[in-house]
């Protein structure tokens, strides 16, 4: 595929070396600016599996046991 890429740009190799770089600097702006904030918004970032503070409250008992044995 990249191959295919580099024979479709016009010109000597700088100037489709030039244009590579610019087409995937567009490329990740496009990303960056539309597709990320896009997906984001359907992710289940809110939804999680994990209690709020019932795994630290039942560790700290263990912890502070572990520290007088030593």
């Amino acid at each position: 595929m990249y191959a295919a890429l580099w024979r479709a740009l016009p010109g000597p190799v700088a100037l489709k070396a030039l244009l590579v770089v610019v087409l995937l600097a567009v490329v990740i702006v496009v990303c960056f600016q539309w597709v990320f904030p896009l997906v984001a918004s359907w992710m289940p970032y809110g939804e999680t599996t994990v209690g709020t503070d019932a795994g630290t409250a039942a560790l700290l008992p263990q912890l502070f046991s572990l520290r007088e044995d030593l």
